[in-house]
């Protein structure tokens, strides 16, 4: 049992490092590409060139210190993201942008390549191997971008190799059904550089709930009964849990018993105990003295009656020797 336990344990360490790692590489998409900037936004140093920019889909922070950026898929591995920097751990639901200036001593942000000349970009994981997302983009004009219609949907392929969860499979089915765009990938005649590629306006859950609940009486019943559900669930299972251990201690029990009785039963088979021989030699010993042979008992009685005149309790001797004398 003690066996199972620590397989289960160690099943779920190695499940959380698996998600874990997932975190840190697999939930950063690249989000949008700028090839020729020269109207556009400026970098750090004042110049303008065109840039890569990625987003982290989930809501945790990812640091993606060592990975790599490329244009060419035969070699994976042509800018490395330096290690030391925290801007690049990149918060939930956030941006970050790199600079394809071809100048990489300019900073951790500084590529160094540019994307003249290129039609694809590739995000690679820390291996150096494993590509975590690339993009084909078509010949843009300056100054114009190709993005995702929304922050971290929608694949660069049809078949959603690089991001096909349930959500952004019905994204790209509404991708496909939109003609001007790509599978969740669209033309931006405006770039939106370290900002959200689209508004996103409407009414938040909030305000939609107080409308269709406005005293609130649907959600006070759904919170409780989740939380009667929980408590109920976690007293079955505590109380299978009780059962299961009270169980295997009167099996432990009744198996020590067995094992007790079996064994003393085993070392008293065949043997007298030393009381008896005691006995039997106190016996003997007096057989043998004559003295100490008492064949004939005599009943007759010895005690004396003794009366007394006072109570022991009260006798004089247990008071004062003198009577106290009152002196003048």
């Amino acid at each position: 049992m003690k066996k199972f336990y620590s397989f289960i344990l160690l099943l779920g360490v190695l499940v959380c490092a698996s998600n874990l790692n997932a975190q840190n590489m697999s939930d950063m998409r690249l989000n949008e590409v700028l090839v020729t900037n020269t109207e556009g936004f400026e970098d750090d140093y004042g110049y303008r060139s065109g840039w890569i920019e990625l987003f982290n889909t989930s809501y945790g922070t990812v640091d993606i210190a060592g990975c790599y950026l490329s244009t060419d898929p035969n070699n994976l591995t042509m800018y490395r993201i330096p290690k030391g920097d925290v801007l690049t751990k990149v918060q939930p639901r956030q941006h970050i942008l790199f600079w394809a200036d071809g100048i990489a001593n300019r900073g951790t942000f500084h590529l160094g390549f540019t994307l003249d000349g290129a039609n694809e970009v590739i995000f690679t994981a820390a291996d150096g191997r494993t590509i975590i997302d690339r993009v084909e983009f078509p010949a843009l004009e300056p100054n114009k971008s190709y993005g995702r219609k929304m922050d971290g949907q929608g694949s660069a392929s049809e078949l959603g190799t690089f991001y096909t969860s349930y959500r952004n499979s019905k994204a790209d089915a509404a991708a496909k059904a939109d003609k001007t765009t790509k599978f969740g990938w669209i033309n931006m005649d405006n770039p939106t550089p370290s900002t959200n590629n689209a508004t996103l306006d409407g009414e938040s859950k909030s305000a939609v709930m107080s409308k269709v609940d406005p005293n609130g009486i649907f959600l006070t019943l759904t919170a409780m009964s989740v939380t009667f559900l929980a408590l109920a669930i976690l007293f079955l299972v505590f109380k299978q849990i009780g059962k299961f251990h009270i169980r295997k201690k009167s099996e432990n029990a009744v198996k020590a018993m067995e094992g007790t009785s079996r064994k003393e039963k085993a070392d008293t088979s065949g043997q007298v105990s030393a009381e008896t021989y005691a006995a039997i030699s106190m016996a003997i010993h007096l057989f043998m003295q004559d003295n100490e042979a008492h064949d004939v008992e005599y009943t007759v009685l010895t005690i004396n009656k003794v009366s007394k005149s006072y109570s022991p309790w009260s006798s004089k001797i247990y008071t004062l020797r003198e009577t106290p004398q009152l002196k003048k």
